[in-house]
């Protein structure tokens, strides 16, 4: 090339100097929740670098309330900004992420879940102290091998796993993100960020540490599975749309675009990969709500993961996976309504007696609550159902009151111990009303919630969601659920019994005295089903008016 063309070509680059590149538009504000949130996680990373040992707790705990209490005043400020309304409704970050009404809602719900269950990660007053130290729930050195040397060091030392916090900021990130993702990668990636860290905290219980890392193993290799599902899923999908945006696939499965991206014109519109990478959408969503039959990992992990990490994910993963399948179905299969609500139909009707009837068997409280919340992703799945207006609303309602008794009943679950720790066995809770007349009430009221008795926080849920699927429609289904309920209060019901109405034992378990931050855990659960239940419409219109997706 001659000396003037290269001068020729270097002028015309400096004019316009990639000059077609757009720079892309981020509304920081409106996703100010999450990055609040992130930004935690990563602070808290640093800390367990450089702070000293004996102030990270206290440091990290701080930081971790702080920072959720921050993340909910940014979603009450964007809220009262109007972005919950359908007027202002829209889609942020390049089209990656929604701030409507449904997003705002369940991202409240899970910050609120978060802050309670951080009090009860952070208790340290259950165990016997190691020396001058107090101790939580988690090993005293995640890294040391159950039963080694190094462990034995680290717990006469008093240490702490202060990781759990920064990894707990880091599940509720993504759990923010989950159910506002506006297209299947942001979906996906949403979902390993929350994924990885719960995966972790299940293996670090303080005591039957080979369970805990077990019930990780299991969930870890199940939930990759359920990954690979997903994002197979999205491949057909995109195959069939030429795009991974919800509101795009939404049109080309309406049949509103009419335009073929040439490289995907061989298979643009073909039904058979709508059909089937929606079904695989559905089968990894409906793995993380834990429903039948995809259900399987739930017993284990509940029962082998220390009980603080199990209330919060069993609380906390719920609310966003039932956010980001409402999304999915609500905004981007809806022409596809009368294909999933069959499928759909007989996913519930499993679910719920499935879980009803199993969860009678139990006789660890922990595996018993693990086969309750399977049946209570059956009767949310009744709102979903009903692809209306009140099922969204109804599904959020349930949502909120559901996530607050499960991590109370959970925080109750941690304060019965016996020698071994926490005594899971049911005939360990013989008695127990004659022992601790307190605690028991207090664990009766969120079995009452559960069982879904007039004048809880359960029944105004489950009213809602099963008033919500006869609307539309679903009459039949509300049968099976009513009934499922029926089968579900013998068992809630047993173990009221068993508590008030059995001599205890003379090696029963003792209830410890938890520290003011558990009592709040507990006080805020048991307020929540209370007032749920005797004056629900206020916290019902709420969900109603947020339950507008932008689209």
């Amino acid at each position: 090339m001659s000396a003037p063309a290269v001068h020729s070509l270097w002028t015309t680059m400096a004019a316009d100097p990639l000059g077609t590149i757009p720079s892309p538009h981020i509304e920081y504000g409106q996703i100010s929740p999450v990055l609040i949130v992130a930004g935690v996680a990563m602070v808290g990373v640093l800390f367990e670098a450089f702070v000293p040992r004996r102030a990270r707790y206290h440091a990290q705990v701080i930081l971790a309330v702080l920072g959720l209490a921050a993340a909910f005043a940014a979603v009450v400020a964007l809220a009262s900004d109007g972005y919950g309304s359908a007027s202002k409704a829209h889609i942020a970050a390049e089209g990656a992420v929604a701030v409507d009404g449904p997003a705002l809602f369940l991202q409240g719900t899970i910050l609120l879940t978060a802050v309670v269950a951080v009090f009860t990660f952070a208790e340290r007053r259950l165990d016997p102290a190691a020396g001058a130290h107090r101790v939580d729930s988690f090993a005293a050195e995640a890294a040391a091998v159950p039963g080694s040397d190094a462990e034995k060091a680290a717990t006469r030392a008093g240490f702490t796993t202060t990781e759990v916090f920064p990894l707990v900021m880091f599940a509720v990130a993504g759990m923010l993100v989950f159910p506002a993702a506006n297209d299947l990668l942001t979906l996906f990636v949403a979902l390993e960020v929350f994924s990885l860290p719960l995966y972790l905290l299940c293996a670090v219980a303080r005591r039957k540490r080979l369970m805990s890392q077990e019930a990780a193993v299991k969930y870890f290799l199940l939930g990759s599975f359920s990954s690979a599902f997903l994002l197979f899923g999205i491949a057909l999908l995109y195959g069939y749309a030429g795009s991974v945006t919800y509101a795009q696939i939404a049109d080309v499965v309406d049949g509103t675009v009419r335009s073929v991206d040439p490289a995907l014109a061989g298979t643009m519109g073909n039904d058979a990969l709508l059909l089937i990478g929606g079904a695989l959408l559905l089968m990894g969503l409906l793995f993380k709500v834990g429903a039948v039959p995809f259900h399987m990992w739930t017993p284990d992990v509940y029962q082998g993961a220390p009980t603080p990490v199990t209330g919060f994910m069993a609380a906390a993963t719920k609310v966003a996976a039932f956010g980001a399948l409402l999304r999915l179905l609500y905004v981007v299969l809806p022409g596809l309504t009368w294909d999933w609500r069959p499928v759909m139909w007989g996913v519930a009707i499993i679910t719920m007696v499935g879980g009803a009837i199993v969860a009678i068997t139990q006789t660890d409280i922990k595996r018993l609550l693990a086969y309750s919340s399977v049946a209570h992703a059956g009767f949310i799945l009744s709102g979903v159902i009903a692809a209306s207006p009140d099922g969204i609303s109804s599904v959020l309602f349930y949502l909120v009151a559901y996530s607050f008794v499960t991590v109370g009943a959970f925080a109750v679950v941690t304060l019965v111990r016996d020698a071994g720790g926490e005594a899971t066995h049911l005939s360990k809770w013989a008695g127990l009303g004659r022992r601790s007349p307190l605690v028991a009430a207090v664990f009766a009221i969120f079995l009452l919630a559960f069982a879904g008795i007039p004048l809880t926080s359960g029944f105004s849920g489950k009213f809602a969601v099963f008033k919500a699927a006869a609307g539309g429609g679903a009459v039949p289904l509300v049968v099976v659920g009513v009934a499922a309920s029926a089968i579900a209060a013998f068992f809630y019901i047993r173990v009221i019994v068993l508590m008030f109405f059995s001599e205890p034992r003379p090696d029963g378990p003792t209830v410890a005295v938890p520290s003011p931050l558990t009592m709040v855990t507990i006080a805020v659960s048991v307020a929540v089903v209370l007032v749920f239940g005797l004056a629900p419409q206020y916290f019902l219109d709420l969900a109603s008016q947020a339950g507008t997706f932008a689209r």
